[in-house]
């Protein structure tokens, strides 16, 4: 069964307009140099597990009040057993978001097609060319596998958003508004600032995020690609 090393009770940004639990689910097969969750990636073992049977007694308490689950990581679907997990939570009633890198599309496919999960929350680390890509995960992949994965959102059979996360020094303006081209999602492309606090590339902590009032308006202008 996969280990749970972190629980949020409650959060109020997870899933858009909703009040939702959030599970942390270890490992991850993306090296990302922005990334502020890398411990849960490479050690992970430092980390208490926490019992489901715990989790999911917190969670019967929360009936009435709480939204839904959001399972995020490091990367969920890299656990076979998740569709597993998924199941349980949603036998206590609780509708499930999941976070994912888009790398396992056939899972993801597998997922929305038996209706297992809500919602889904991509995130796409560049535009759609092997070297932008590489450089954003910190090591190479098929990129058709996250070419894949987009086209299995985009068939509508789950709600979905897609989230990049933007490094000034990893993604021009250039290169945001070519993915903006590239996925034609309109309102479902978010734009977020990365955190400069904890990054796992360390040189980063000293790098200044995008100014937030930039960053608005070249998301409106992404959003108008359609």
């Amino acid at each position: 069964m996969i280990e749970i090393k972190g629980f949020v009770e409650t959060s109020f940004l997870d899933w858009p307009g909703k009040i939702c639990s959030v599970l942390f689910l270890p490992g991850c097969n993306f090296r990302c140099p922005y990334c502020h969750n890398h411990p849960l990636v490479f050690h992970p073992e430092q980390f208490a597990s926490i019992p489901l049977k715990d989790i999911l007694q917190r969670l019967h308490s929360f009936k009435g009040w709480m939204d839904g689950v959001c399972l995020t990581g490091g990367e969920p679907t890299l656990h076979v057993d998740l569709p597993l997990l998924i199941r349980q939570i949603k036998e206590k009633g609780f509708p499930v978001k999941l976070d994912t890198n888009g790398s396992n599309p056939e899972m993801l496919d597998d997922l929305i097609n038996k209706k297992e999960v809500d919602f889904i929350a991509m995130d796409v680390k560049a535009p759609l060319d092997i070297f932008s890509y590489r450089r954003s995960i910190g090591l190479s992949i098929e990129l058709g596998l996250i070419s894949k994965s987009i086209e299995i959102l985009k068939r509508g059979k789950v709600e979905y958003q897609f989230r990049m996360t933007v490094v000034p020094q990893l993604h021009s303006e250039y290169e945001i508004e070519t993915l903006g081209e590239q996925l034609k999602a309109g309102p479902k492309l978010i734009l977020q600032n990365f955190n400069p606090e904890n990054p796992m590339d360390p040189s980063l902590k000293k790098m200044n995020p995008y100014d937030p009032k930039f960053l608005k308006e070249l998301e409106r202008r992404v959003q108008n690609m359609v």
